[in-house]
């Protein structure tokens, strides 16, 4: 036999709310309609629903079990429209977002914690990668957006960039390295120490030869290459070696670990940190309230990041 769903869910209030009355009320819904549908219900069962000539109603021993499982079937349609709404208002769903590694992991996780924090039911798959291949994940659409810094010319032409953070590098080293308090480093003070290499084939290691070479140099020592943040971070903070990171991820890497930036400017890179997108493609809803948090969060970053340097110029 089956029932209604729909009639069993009025069961359940006119149980709850003691009456046909309040219970159509209830419902927003005519009592006559009310009336109607427990009338086609009792017919389907075959026996009353309620105890006749009680007042205020009184459900029969059938009528209160079903009652109950109306209730249960109401809660979920509740639960069940809720879903839905959080789901289209973004509030919940699941997102597909790569980046590049070292800004990844030294910046945008930090954001994304905050951000599950705002809004627990959006799941965040991450991957690492670059532009090639990033973009080819955009375009088959196992990736909904990309975090990653690029040069306008980079950007391909069917995709939207919208830029975050300005390029800014610095020479990374451990806190209280023999160099971080010397003012008017010279190129054989630089020549005593090892650097440490990002992975070839990433932007960042491209920067280091360009730091490298716009400081005097040629080439390089290096003592440690390839490895994660995690990794570099350790060697860095273990040992007298130096290295180029974004000034972003050593900002944010302070809070954890004992870094310091040498008084030597360097070229800085002719690209932007933004997010990489289809428009073309249907996105999901939760990705607009993501990148909005993200654009929020770098505004933030980008102030902090900006009077910090201001007062290191004041104190210099």
């Amino acid at each position: 036999m089956k029932l209604d769903s729909e009639h069993l869910e009025i069961l359940a209030v006119i149980v709850e709310k003691g009456g046909l009355t309040e219970g159509a009320e209830a419902l927003g819904k005519s009592q006559p309609s009310v009336s109607r549908s427990m009338a086609l219900l009792e017919k389907r069962i075959g026996t009353p629903l309620f105890e006749p000539g009680r007042r205020p109603l009184r459900p029969t021993e059938l009528g209160q079990r079903l009652a109950r499982l109306g209730g249960q079937i109401r809660s979920a349609n509740q639960q069940a429209s809720l879903l839905v709404r959080r789901f289209q208002q973004g509030h919940a769903g699941r997102l597909r977002v790569g980046g590049a590694p070292i800004f990844m992991d030294g910046v945008v996780s930090t954001m994304i914690a905050d951000f599950q924090s705002r809004h627990d039911d959006v799941q965040i798959d991450q991957t690492y990668g670059y532009i090639d291949d990033l973009a080819a994940a955009l375009r088959n659409g196992s990736l909904d957006c990309a975090i990653l810094p690029l040069h306008e010319s980079q950007v391909p032409e069917e995709m939207s960039f919208v830029p975050l953070l300005p390029g800014q590098n610095v020479i990374a080293c451990r806190a209280g390295h023999p160099l971080s308090r010397r003012k008017g480093i010279t190129l054989s003070d630089i020549d005593d120490y090892t650097w440490i290499a990002p992975p070839s084939d990433s932007p960042l290691f491209r920067d280091l030869q360009r730091a490298i070479k716009a400081i005097g140099r040629d080439d390089f020592r290096v003592s440690f290459s390839g490895g994660t943040l995690a990794s570099i971070m350790s060697v860095l903070t273990g040992s007298d070696a130096l290295t180029v990171l974004p000034y972003s991820v050593v900002f944010l890497s302070r809070n954890n670990a004992a870094l310091d930036v040498l008084p030597l400017r360097i070229e800085h890179p002719d690209r932007q940190l933004g997010l990489l997108t289809m428009p073309d493609q249907k996105q999901p809803p939760a990705l607009k309230r993501f990148t909005g948090f993200l654009t929020t969060e770098f505004h933030r970053l980008r102030n902090r990041m900006d009077h910090e340097l201001q007062l290191a110029r004041r104190r210099g």
